[in-house]
């Protein structure tokens, strides 16, 4: 048909993109635009927004006051939530924690245009929440320092190892967050028009004054507030589109014949994005990296009365991830079902796959006033609770990992600290809210989620396996690990992103039911180009020029090409264990060469069973500052009924080559430690 015979006005930027569509029987429609809103309608919306932002974020910090009685302290408050967080509430707590507020809105578009390989990253996150309960919990839950990374210090008595593994948090930690700011910042310029940068300074106000206002306990009850809400919306989300496109066996039927539904798929090939092995391998090695050695995470364990309870909560987020985990993915399931004949992308009503959930929302809720506004605050608010609690970590390790030591700061009192943690969490707001910015330069919410944590994942890993797991790591074997693991997978996400091309192909829709098919057509992604026919002539006398010159460089560096083009295209997914065991190889082998006298340490910063072995493994003994005995049964009962147990780091000993030694005394109560 041609084009003239369409009864539509076409208004084109410089660039050939559609802006606006009129046709006879429609309102303007504009893809790369907020669509045209009745004004009564918008301000509804724009109030529960605001009512829910507000009643989420005020509530929480309604007993602050408490928190600090508690607490005994500000700053104990501030930190570890005054040790009277209940079970479930932690239970939520680490649950959303975990997922973070890309589930809410990646995961949906993440199946609808790339299907349901992702989903078995499922497999690798439960699986580590029993190696964190059997591996680290036992080694320094009694601890309950400030920071997780000085037990690092304890253990191979290097300030070096700690700095280098907080400051591989705090990288990872700050790259993630910005993926979280630009999360909500796409639902409200896919919504609203509104610029990315006035959503993400707008959360970072409400995070600022979060901060300065409330400390763990408050973030963890509002992590409680948006899980509830998150799963009520996304129930609801998934009834309508299920009802809309014909019922729960139509759904599933839609995703299996659309290839959404592939589990199971071994490839054997580490190049492939991810398929069923890496998801189990490479995300169990992520997670443990999450749960076991992220001070977020390990700070919420502290916050708990008892190890016990500690085991209890992990084991029981098994079944809460994988409903939470879950329940985002079968949204995509519904979607899919209900755009797979009109696709909002292809027919240009989106800009970008990660809008598909959102545009969902304007398009089948408008009957339910309200609806849109609670989403947007129930993404907004996702995105605060994970910020605030991580703004809080954050500042918390660059304080006792890195600012107190500084002369300056070593006799101030609590208040005078906890204001300086308060402000460290300010400048990190702000560092964050700037980052965002840059996200959306990569290939999606998840993909640049995933990209980063597995990239930082293997070498903090790795040492905290050395200080847990192998004796005969020392110090100098650690922060070799380390640095030549961070080179590695730096080394190879810098290629991938530079050299490889990594952008995934999309599985096939169509917009044949769409109501305005002809707005494909005319799809400028889809017009035709124009060729130069003296040009084209001349094209094989080119080529062959170009190939005389570059014939003899092509041999000789076709091998070393391809082999660099291999190790490149190896996938995200696999950096963490990559890192992990270069990490570990690296550290135990420096580590039998430069062994001495000096590499003392406490053996109970040894995992238990690890200890026993090593008393009784042949070879060159290891030496350790505790009595060579075993705990009685009594003092294994009584260590898992209380987490009142310290690190007293001023308690040293001298005459063993000047080596600071780390006593740990199960009797004092933990309150004197702070």
């Amino acid at each position: 048909m041609d084009a003239r015979q369409i009864y539509f006005n076409i208004l084109f930027d410089l660039e050939k993109k559609i802006l606006c569509i009129k046709c006879s029987d429609c309102e303007f429609y504009c893809p790369n635009h907020a669509v045209t809103m009745n004004s009564a309608w918008l301000a509804w919306e724009c109030i529960v927004f605001a009512v829910f932002i507000c009643a989420s974020s005020c509530f929480p910090l309604w007993s602050r006051k408490k928190d600090a009685a508690a607490a005994g302290s500000a700053k104990r408050a501030y930190i570890f939530a005054g040790g009277g967080v209940s079970v479930l509430s932690m239970m939520l707590s680490v649950a959303r924690g975990t997922l973070g507020v890309r589930s809410f809105l990646g995961f949906p578009s993440e199946l609808v245009y790339f299907g349901s390989s992702m989903w078995e990253t499922l497999y690798g996150m439960i699986l580590a929440f029993p190696v964190v309960c059997l591996v680290f919990i036992p080694v320094y839950f009694r601890l309950h320092t400030n920071s997780v990374y000085q037990y690092l210090e304890m253990r191979f008595g290097s300030k070096s190892v700690r700095r280098l593994a907080a400051a591989t948090f705090l990288l990872r930690q700050v790259l993630n967050l910005a993926v979280t700011v630009y999360t909500p910042t796409v639902a409200l310029h896919a919504v609203l028009g509104l610029p990315h940068w006035a959503s993400a300074a707008a959360l970072t106000v409400v995070t600022v004054v979060f901060n300065l206002l409330g400390g763990l306990a408050a973030a963890i009850r509002a992590d409680v507030i948006q899980t509830l809400t998150m799963v009520l919306v996304s129930g609801a989300f998934i009834i309508q589109a299920t009802i809309k496109s014909g019922g729960p066996a139509q759904v599933l039927q839609d995703n299996i014949d659309g290839g959404r539904m592939k589990f199971f798929n071994f490839t054997w090939d580490p190049t492939v994005r991810v398929d069923t092995f890496s998801a189990i391998i490479g995300q169990l090695f992520m997670s443990v990296s999450i749960y076991g050695c992220q001070q977020t995470f390990v700070q919420r364990y502290c916050s708990m009365s008892s190890e016990s309870k500690v085991r209890r909560i992990l084991f029981s987020n098994v079944p809460a991830v994988s409903v939470l985990f879950s329940l985002s993915w079968v949204v995509g399931m519904a979607l899919y079902s209900l755009y797979r004949y009109c696709d909002p992308l292809m027919s240009g009503r989106i800009s970008a796959p990660d809008e598909v959930l959102p545009f969902y929302v304007q398009d089948k809720f408008a009957f339910l006033p309200g609806m849109l506004g609670l989403f947007l605050g129930s993404i907004f608010n996702g995105a605060l609770s994970f910020l605030v609690s991580n703004i809080n970590s954050l500042s918390t390790v660059t304080w006792e990992d890195f600012v107190s030591s500084a002369p300056a700061f070593r006799d101030i009192t609590d208040k005078q600290q906890l204001t300086a943690i308060k402000i460290i969490g300010i400048i990190y707001s702000i560092i964050i809210m700037i980052m965002s910015l840059f996200v959306r330069f990569v290939n999606g919410v998840v993909e640049a989620n995933m990209l980063v944590t597995s990239a930082t994942s293997g070498a903090l890993l790795g040492v905290f396996l050395l200080a847990t797991l192998f004796p005969m790591a020392n110090g100098k074997g650690a922060l070799c690990g380390m640095i030549v693991s961070h080179v590695i997978t730096i080394w190879m996400a810098m290629g991938r992103l530079l050299y490889v091309n990594t952008k995934v192909d999309m599985l096939p829709l169509s917009v044949k039911a769409c109501p305005n098919a002809t707005v494909r057509a005319l799809n400028p992604r889809n017009m035709a180009v124009v060729v130069n026919e003296t040009l084209s002539r001349y094209a094989p006398v080119f080529e062959a020029i170009d190939s005389s010159h570059t014939a003899k460089e092509a041999v000789s560096n076709n091998i070393v090409f391809d082999s660099l083009m291999k190790f490149y295209s190896i996938s995200y997914m696999w950096y963490a264990v990559i890192g992990t065991l270069v990490c570990v190889v690296c550290g135990v082998i420096v580590g039998y060469l430069t062994n001495q006298e000096s590499d003392k340490f406490d053996e109970r910063l040894l995992h238990p069973l690890v200890a026993r072995m090593a008393r009784k493994c042949p070879g060159q003994s290891h030496t350790f500052t505790t009595p060579d005995r075993e705990r009685t049964s009594e003092e294994n009962e009584a260590s898992d009924k209380t987490c009142d147990t310290i690190v007293e780091d001023q308690k040293t000993q001298t005459g063993l080559a000047g080596n600071k030694i780390y006593y740990i005394d199960s009797i004092e109560p933990l309150k004197t430690r702070l």
